[in-house]
């Protein structure tokens, strides 16, 4: 299994952001605690809340990748960079179907 290395996260952090490695090892474990949490029903609804808060927070550093000038960022590379940044709303729709919509 291959994983993507902490620099690769630490690099598209946008520079206003301080403390970059807290926030990457912080946005990664609420994303597992997320996932995790939209299982028993019990949770479902705050888990929900706050994947979609998540969402919403790591926006700016997919906004970052695209305008700074991404290694390798032409052709395929840049359309997949662009394509992420609308993905984000059947995301957040996708997370409101399953754990909040009754």
């Amino acid at each position: 299994m291959h994983f993507v290395k902490p620099a690769f996260y630490l690099a598209i952090m946008p520079p206003r952001i301080p403390r970059p490695r807290f926030w990457v090892a912080f946005t990664g474990l609420c994303e597992i605690c997320g996932g995790v949490g939209v299982l028993p029903e019990r949770t479902r609804v705050a888990a929900g809340w706050g994947l979609i808060a998540l969402l919403v927070a790591v926006f700016p550093a997919n906004v970052y990748m695209l305008v700074r000038d991404w290694p390798g960022a032409t052709g395929p590379v840049r359309a997949m960079l662009v394509a992420r940044l609308p993905m984000q709303l059947p995301l957040i729709y996708w997370v409101y179907a399953v754990a909040l919509r009754r």
